[in-house]
């Protein structure tokens, strides 16, 4: 079965984006654990916590995505610092929710150069899992399409931190298909696609990727340009999500769409995502999903 599914929101309690996700049908959701564009956000009520763990095996992955603001290879010490403390929050509400996984942007060097930004984020990793040993949860570093001086956008790039942090064990990879491709890497040929893979499994090896986000791009091939488009409307194309969804390398990964959620936002956007998830399923030649839910969303 593929663990296909959606980032969805948790308004009105955590719990919330489990119901939201099975109404669509999902295997695996992720999600926001607090605020995406807020330094802090307070500890998950009691009452919630318990509420989301009663309810969390009626979905096979739930895993989380850190806020938007923090940047663990910031040269501004104030940043750097402000980064390092919200990263160690994010994970602490993470592992009170039991999540095996939390997504993270490896950051931008913001001038300081890639080789130091790099550095700095595989540092501040390393003291992160100081401080949380025991924990089980994996940071998963998302591959990013390299817009501005964001680093991550190479294969080498995201080697370069694994082969720097002490507990490589802690680590993996979350595979953007929009990032990916606007980033450089062709994945809408047969051939295109084996190529990216042989290279990333030479690099990192396919292991390592525990998510993917699926998402089409608005802009064209290695335009570095972060903009999701909905599933088969934009310049990826559908060949490259059919190529996807039949490699048995992934048939146990969870894969979760950002694409546009209109004009609902996370609260409003589920049947933009029944769409898109509808679309991914028909591309599946090997296995057959039960029907979603006749209600409407």
């Amino acid at each position: 079965m593929r663990l296909l599914g959606a980032h969805l929101s948790i308004a009105g309690g955590v719990s919330k984006s489990i119901e939201r996700g099975v109404s669509l049908g999902c295997a695996a959701i992720q999600i926001f654990t607090g605020f995406s564009n807020r330094w802090h956000s307070k500890p998950i009520p009691d009452e919630q916590l318990c509420a989301f763990r009663q309810q969390r095996d009626r979905l096979k992955v739930i895993f989380a995505h850190n806020n938007y603001l923090i940047n663990l290879a910031s040269p501004e010490p104030v940043i750097s610092s402000r980064s390092y403390e919200s990263m160690l929050e994010e994970m602490e509400r993470a592992q009170a929710l039991g999540l095996p996984y939390l997504v993270i942007h490896p950051g931008s060097h913001l001038g300081r150069g890639e080789e130091e930004g790099l550095r700095a984020v595989a540092q501040h990793l390393n003291s992160l899992f100081a401080d949380t040993r025991g924990s089980c949860l994996r940071i998963l570093l998302e591959t990013t399409a390299g817009q501005g001086s964001n680093l991550g956008y190479r294969f080498e790039h995201l080697a370069k931190i694994i082969s720097s942090v002490h507990s490589p064990e802690r680590v993996g990879i979350c595979f953007d298909t929009c990032h990916v491709f606007a980033a450089g890497y062709d994945l809408r040929t047969q051939q295109g696609y084996e190529k990216t893979f042989l290279e990333f499994d030479r690099l990192i090896g396919t292991s390592a990727i525990f998510a993917f986000h699926l998402n089409d791009s608005k802009y064209e091939l290695g335009s570095r340009k972060d903009r999701h488009e909905h599933i088969g409307q934009g310049l990826l194309g559908m060949e490259a999500f059919r190529l996807l969804l039949n490699d048995e390398r992934f048939a146990h990964v969870p894969m979760v769409i950002e694409t546009p959620k209109g004009k609902g936002g996370f609260s409003g956007g589920l049947s933009e995502d029944k769409r898109n998830l509808a679309v991914l399923r028909s591309l599946i030649i090997t296995e057959a999903f039960p029907s979603l839910p006749d209600e409407s969303l």
